[in-house]
């Protein structure tokens, strides 16, 4: 450990109790990686008395392999750092009952919203709650606070929900049922129950996206393709999924998923901008089929509609498994992007419009432009009943 990590945790304990663990991956067994800092994870907690199986808060100092140039914290790392602390609760509590053991997948994140950057040298806390169960899958609530161990300060950065399946670690084509939680009231369960079958309705509905075909482009050619339009920026990433990116079943974990299409999505927005960008929001991510280790994955996206302030991204992860070819590439993961243009004092800056060019791309464009609606008028309504 470095010497200014050491003095910096030494500052936060004097405020904290802290129980500090290891994660280890199966990736980090390798030789090449035993020389190397560990990723350490500090597992707040009271007395184990008071330690419960359906609320968890990690906390993790950020480093400058963790942001981008100008210090910003990527959108991708705090999206990693949500799935795990999501994985850890929803996994504990699968397992809370005697029978078949089981680790729990990521099905589907709700809204996402990042309400504040989060720099270099701040420490993120990450707390995780269960808040209903259905027979066969968990939601878990999510909070990210960031906190400056100079001063103290400390404010509210993300909030998201995510949903979890529990799949056998025996057969894992089997979903194991999920153990019961109690209630503060009827009503919470109740209001559980309306969210758990509103994300089930719209996991159906974006399957509809499934089938389109998407050619991956790494470059865009700039020899025949204009600035401002959807050809222009269209980015994709390859990544070879190996044993560090995968759960105990082999399945890649959602965190590395979601941080590799916040990376295709910062891509693309920086290509349209010519700024600095950060990452204000996801719309749901939906993983409509699990990768397995060995698999190649081609990270996908593309500009779709662009207001005055933000612009929005349409990101597809496909799979490609290379030892059981026949299988053949398959949509895995989808999902909405929405970025935000900085100056160098972090104010924000006008996004530049889009060029559509032909039918679909006004298609799409108009479709982003409802849900940019939809969106603006849901943050007023909470804004006003907060008041």
């Amino acid at each position: 450990m470095s010497l200014d990590l050491a003095n910096r945790l030494q500052l936060h304990t004097t405020r904290l109790s802290l129980h500090i663990a290891i994660l280890t991956a199966p990736g980090d067994l390798r030789q090449d990686k035993l020389n190397k800092e560990p990723v350490i994870i500090i597992i707040m907690s009271g007395t184990q008395s008071q330690a419960t199986a359906s609320s968890l808060q990690i906390c993790r100092i950020m480093r400058p392999d963790d942001a981008n140039i100008v210090g910003n914290v990527h959108g991708g790392t705090i999206l990693k750092m949500i799935e795990e602390a999501g994985c850890i609760i929803g996994t504990r509590h699968c397992n809370t009952q005697p029978g078949d053991r089981c680790a729990a997948q990521l099905a589907r994140v709700e809204r996402t919203d990042f309400l504040y950057p989060m720099f270099i040298g701040e420490v993120a806390h990450v707390s995780a709650e269960i808040t209903y169960a259905s027979k066969h899958s968990v939601e878990v609530q999510v909070h990210v606070m960031s906190e400056n161990i100079l001063t103290g300060a400390t404010k509210m950065t993300n909030r998201a929900a995510l949903w979890y399946v529990p799949f056998s670690l025996k057969n894992v084509d089997n979903v194991t049922e999920v153990p019961p939680i109690k209630y503060a009231s009827l009503e919470q369960e109740e209001e559980g129950k309306k969210r758990y079958e509103a994300q089930k309705m719209e996991r159906l509905e974006t399957k509809e996206r499934n089938g389109e075909l998407l050619m991956p482009v790494s470059a865009p050619d700039r020899t025949t393709k204009e600035p401002y339009t959807v050809g222009f920026s269209q980015s994709s990433l390859i990544h070879l999924v190996g044993p560090s990116d995968c759960t105990l079943h082999g399945f890649v974990h959602g965190g590395v998923t979601m941080k590799l299409m916040d990376e295709v999505a910062g891509i693309v927005a920086a290509r349209h901008c010519k700024t600095n960008i950060v990452t204000a929001s996801v719309d749901a991510i939906n993983f409509h089929r699990k990768i397995m280790k060995g698999c190649v994955v081609t990270v996908s996206g593309r500009a779709t509609f662009a207001s005055n302030k933000s612009m929005e991204i349409e990101v597809f992860v496909d799979a490609d498994p290379l030892i059981e070819a026949e299988k053949g590439k398959y949509r895995a993961v989808t999902a909405f992007f929405t970025y935000i243009s900085l100056d160098k004092q972090g104010k924000p800056l006008p996004i530049p419009s889009m060029k559509l060019e032909g039918d679909e791309e006004q298609r799409r464009f108009e479709d982003g432009k409802m849900r940019y609606l939809q969106n603006k008028a849901k943050r007023l309504a909470d804004k006003e009943r907060q008041q």
